[in-house]
């Protein structure tokens, strides 16, 4: 739904609001505002607002700081949660250079641009459903996140066992107010965990909402004494936090995966993306699952897939077909996780199937039983490979895949593999509490 600049002047108007946020997101997916009051709004609408671009992980240099941010005019929405004395408006941007061209640094844009090249091979949209987990940590007397569960839970479980249920309804009714279609609200398997997916949407909406999602899931479960986390794995022994990522391209309105006639009612184009899907995998790991902690998650055991296969059936493998079909026929890639920054994942992902598409890869045969209770000889017979094991593995296969380089453009990939390097090199050099436990008193 779009707003024209007089109906966001009178709702504006009409909920009494006071400030608007400028949104956009940088590199590490952190979602950076700056607050104007109502008087600066006209300036912002003219997109006459600047920032410091220095002062963001992986933007520019001081010498080039001045940056402009351009309102989505679409993602105007009102804060359903802030005071009543005057509410809080948001508007998503993106982030242009002064010259007035588009600054490819910002992971916004660099998806619009991935999306063009969609456009340029004869698809109208990327349509895309996520399903991101999140755990619930209770707060300590000084208000920081502890590692208590709020809860002991399980999958699907309800109250009085869900604790965190009238946290998860609050969270749900706030996203309704915003726009948001909720499909399904639910505990997930691991205590504490979490899920709550929305409706499907086309790629850039469904990134801001991704993000929205964030900052209103954080944002309630503090009202209720809660620290909600997006850490894909953390506490071990149990699953990790996935994001599912489903995905479907769309040719005259039409669900371009679906083929009455096709081997499992899909089409070539959806085997030639799923090609491209299992070409790249081990190349766009890096961006899908971007933190040193990403990697304690993809291990056998815990429901999240290590090796990249496909299948329609099982559930382990990194590429599932779920079962809909007709205009619901998608692909759904089970690795990424939500430290993903969206954009930068939906990047390489929509870059991955493209490939494939335009080359007519053909996917490996589909893998329909438990690959965790298979030998490694097994595997190799039926060409699975392990996603990478740590993220440095991740970041050396990533720069060796020049689709997913090209899909993230020069500044994006190279302020990317720098950060990632120093968050390695930090990781590696610190001594961890295990170390201590298994070495100060044997040696």
């Amino acid at each position: 739904m779009g707003y024209s600049r007089e109906e966001i002047e009178s709702k504006i108007k009409e909920e009494n609001v006071r400030f608007i946020r400028l949104q956009f997101t940088d590199m590490l997916g952190t979602i950076k505002n700056v607050e104007i009051p109502l008087s600066q709004l006209d300036k912002a609408l003219d997109n006459k607002m600047m920032f410091d671009g220095s002062s963001i992980e992986g933007f520019v240099r001081i010498e080039e700081s001045d940056m402009y941010l351009y309102p989505d005019l679409d993602s105007f929405v009102v804060f359903p949660w802030t005071s009543e004395k005057g509410k809080v408006a948001r508007f998503i941007c993106d982030i242009y250079n002064p010259d007035g061209t588009p600054f490819e640094g910002c992971p916004r844009y660099n998806l619009k641009r991935n999306l063009k090249k969609m456009e340029d091979l004869g698809f109208d949209a990327f349509n895309i459903g996520t399903e991101p987990e999140f755990f619930l940590f209770k707060l300590d007397a000084n208000g920081n996140p502890s590692l208590e569960l709020n809860d002991h839970g399980g999958y699907f479980d309800l109250a009085p066992t869900d604790l965190g249920e009238n946290c998860r309804r609050d969270i749900v009714l706030e996203l309704e107010e915003m726009g948001f279609e909720i499909e399904a609200s639910h505990h997930e398997v691991a205590p504490g965990q979490h899920e709550i997916d929305f409706k499907y949407s086309e790629a850039v909406k469904h990134a801001d909402d991704i993000q929205t999602f964030k900052l209103v899931v954080k944002t309630i479960a503090r009202k209720h004494n809660l620290h909600a986390t997006f850490m894909p794995k953390p506490l071990f022994g149990v699953n990790g936090s996935g994001m599912h990522v489903n995905m479907s391209l769309f040719k005259n309105g039409e669900n371009a995966f679906f083929d009455t006639k096709g081997n499992l009612q899909l089409s070539e184009t959806a085997f030639h993306f799923i090609g491209g899907i299992m070409k790249h995998a081990i190349g766009f790991t890096a961006v899908t699952n971007p933190t040193v902690n990403s990697y304690k998650r993809l291990v056998p055991g815990y429901e999240a897939p290590s090796y990249v296969a496909w299948s329609a059936m099982n559930r382990s493998p990194l590429l599932r077909i779920p079962n809909s079909r007709g205009v619901s026929t998608r692909v759904e890639v089970r690795s990424v996780d939500p430290a993903a920054n969206p954009y930068m994942a939906l990047s390489v992902l929509l870059a991955a199937g493209l490939d494939g598409v335009q080359n007519k890869l053909t996917p490996p045969p589909a893998v329909d039983r438990n690959i965790y209770v298979m030998t490694e000889e097994e595997r190799l017979e039926n060409r699975i490979q392990n996603l990478p094991a740590t993220l440095m593995d991740a970041l050396e296969l990533l720069k060796q895949n020049e689709v997913i380089v090209n899909s993230l453009g020069d500044h994006l990939f190279e302020h990317f593999i720098e950060a990632k390097e120093i968050e390695w090199d930090m990781f590696r050099t610190t001594v961890h509490p295990w170390e201590r436990e298994q070495y100060l008193t044997m040696y």
